[in-house]
């Protein structure tokens, strides 16, 4: 077992599937104590007992990462369980519809990066103020290729991707002189 996590206290947004619960699961295998969290509670139940199936400590939050109020109870709550935060992947996030950007629509427009980016900087923030405090930490965010190029009909997955990237490289520039590191990750989209 990998035990560079072993005790460090996780948190992932968007943990009830996918990538999240994927991500949840190998950090709570490598000794890491990890809250998830997503819209989804049937789903965050299951993550849940796969963490503790894993061997690991965890606890699921329901909360919606496109209400700040939301995003600051769910830090609130890991630092009230286990004392601290150590990484937070803000992973949160969906395509949306597909439409030509002329018919895509102002309220979809709004909806996706809502979740995508308005979630990314939430949950920054709130990790971020823990994190300052306690002088480490470490902030990861779901990009995607989407992010770096464009990928057609989706004009709100690609702005909300792009503006993840420009929102990690200049926190990273603010952060990394107080011991926190923040990066993206881009996987590839099928």
């Amino acid at each position: 077992m990998n035990t560079e996590l072993q005790n460090k206290v996780t948190l992932v947004t968007g943990g009830t599937t996918g990538i999240g619960r994927d991500t949840a699961v190998l950090f709570a295998k490598s000794g890491a104590k990890v809250v998830v969290s997503g819209r989804r509670e049937t789903e965050g139940k299951e993550t849940s007992n796969l963490i503790r199936a894993a061997g690991g400590d965890g606890l699921f939050v329901k909360s919606d990462v496109s209400k700040s109020s939301d995003v600051q109870s769910l830090v609130q709550k890991t630092v009230e369980k286990f004392g601290r935060l150590d990484i937070a992947f803000n992973n949160a996030g969906i395509e949306g519809k597909q439409n030509l950007t002329e018919r895509f629509g102002s309220a979809e427009f709004s909806r996706v990066l809502s979740i995508n980016l308005n979630g990314v900087f939430y949950g920054m923030a709130a990790a971020l103020e823990v994190m300052h405090r306690h002088g480490h930490g470490a902030i990861v965010h779901t990009a995607s290729d989407g992010g770096i190029r464009g990928v057609g009909n989706q004009s709100g997955y690609a702005a909300s991707k792009h503006g993840v990237v420009g929102l990690t490289r200049n926190s990273a520039v603010e952060y990394g002189q107080f011991g926190i590191s923040i990066n993206a990750i881009a996987p590839a989209r099928s």
